[in-house]
């Protein structure tokens, strides 16, 4: 079966779909749960654990629960595009699946198959064009709501969404690049020796942290944001429908975590030590990496929500614009300029490393050379701003009173007085005659 091939029978194709789906649905739930109890203990807390054996099936009860509650619909809302929102929000968490490799050729009732539903030479550019159109399902249910909240929410969500897009999109160039492929199984593949982890850091921690973004996760959940906008784009929904963003939202973690695994850390492939046995990388062995590799990824979503704070907004996207995005700009040059030597001088991986290590380096000498001469500039700032403000203040120096800076101080002297002041020192220098026409001018009888 060559790379693209899939001729899997109707009814092979169908158990897939039912596995990928009653997967996805598990997940979802034991990810609802494991996110409980770790940001309990996170916080000396207890979770959930009366529900079924520790507490594992809370999450369905939960589910239940919601689905039955009593739906209420603005009278506002516009009530096609508010049906119709969830739905493609929850549909595109699902199809985004349809390309992530589980695992190697398997034998499924007699029939060689490789887990994975289907594979194109552009997957990775499917799973992007989907994740695009799931936005359409935030920016619907603001604004088919009616309300002013759901709209803030589902502005700012899609705001922050095709933002961060872009730098994840730019993260995978340097993969395709190595890989030479945009097939998922390809990627995967080539990732037998090392993994792109290691040899396309900068990529992978570009795409980690526009994951985060991307899905709406702490500490980027700002269009969530209780305090300004009471729940965001879905402030309006309730019961079941509300269960479908919230399906599609814990979805799409393990679709990015999914994701992450194919194109960073070998998809299935056994980690070392456990690819030094034969049997690693055969059979069903490789769906249990895949599911762990999967697992870590969905606890750092879990960590950054127990551990950081929320980012103010203006800080998030000019996080996004200023930092994330020029960076993937760069590396995807240096990226670029590395293949061509390599192509061009028969240099081999290790030789690359080395250069792009002694490169990373030199920059994190000079950025450390750079930050100390910085810190001496604003220290010298400081000293000549301090003299400054020992010195006397006079408010009216320039002509014009002028309010002190923070720091200094000055005696406070008004008109009347000063204009007395003056009157004194000017009748101590002049004749008694010369005092006596002024002060009867002004219309005060000086001898009295």
């Amino acid at each position: 079966m060559s790379e693209y091939t899939f001729n899997d029978p109707w009814w092979l194709i169908l158990l897939k779909v039912v596995a990928i789906f009653v997967g996805l649905v598990l997940m979802t739930l034991f990810t609802i749960w494991w996110e409980r109890r770790v940001v309990s203990r996170m916080q000396n807390r207890i979770g959930p654990n009366r529900v079924g054996p520790f507490g594992l099936l809370q999450s369905l009860m939960d589910g239940f629960k919601l689905g039955l509650k009593e739906e209420i619909i603005p009278k506002t809302a516009h009530l096609a595009v508010y049906w119709i929102a969830p739905i493609i929000s929850a549909t595109m968490a699902f199809l985004a699946f349809a390309v992530i490799p589980f695992g190697p050729m398997v034998s499924i009732f007699g029939v060689e198959t490789p887990l994975q539903l289907t594979d194109f030479p552009v997957s990775v550019l499917y799973v992007l064009a989907i994740a695009s159109i799931g936005i359409y399902g935030i920016v619907l249910a603001g604004w088919s709501s009616g309300s002013t909240y759901p709209l803030l929410g589902g502005l700012r969500s899609s705001a922050q969404m095709i933002s961060y897009e872009l730098a994840m999109s730019m993260s995978f160039v340097a993969v395709f690049l190595y890989a030479g492929t945009m097939s998922t199984s390809g990627i995967v593949a080539a990732q037998e020796p090392i993994w792109y982890a290691v040899i396309l850091l900068p990529s992978f921690l570009i795409y980690v942290t526009a994951m985060v973004g991307e899905t709406n996760r702490a500490p980027f959940d700002l269009p969530e944001a209780e305090g300004e906008l009471v729940g965001g784009f879905h402030t309006e929904y309730s019961s079941l429908k509300f269960a479908l963003f919230f399906l599609a939202e814990y979805i799409n973690m393990v679709t990015v975590s999914a994701l992450a695994t194919t194109l960073f850390l070998g998809g299935w492939i056994a980690p070392w030590p456990l690819s030094l046995w034969d049997g690693a990388n055969v059979g069903w062995w490789p769906l249990l990496w895949w599911l762990i590799k999967v697992q870590l990824f969905i606890f750092v979503f879990i960590w950054l929500r127990g551990t950081l704070p929320r980012l103010r907004y203006d800080q998030f996207m000019r996080f996004g614009w200023k930092i994330l995005i020029p960076a993937s700009l760069v590396w995807i040059v240096v990226v670029a300029a590395a293949r061509v030597v390599r192509n061009e001088f028969s240099v081999t991986t290790q030789e690359l490393l080395l250069v792009g290590g002694g490169l990373l380096i030199v920059i994190v000498v000079g950025s450390w050379v750079l930050q100390v001469r910085s810190e001496r500039k604003e220290r010298a700032r400081l000293e000549v701003a301090k003299a400054e403000l020992d010195k006397p203040f006079d408010p009216y120096a320039g002509g014009y009173p002028v309010p002190p800076l923070p720091g200094q101080e000055f005696t406070y002297t008004s008109r009347r007085t000063k204009a007395a002041t003056a009157t004194v020192a000017g009748t101590a220098t002049a004749t008694p005659a010369a005092a006596d026409t002024a002060l009867t001018d002004s219309g005060e009888d000086v001898r009295a």
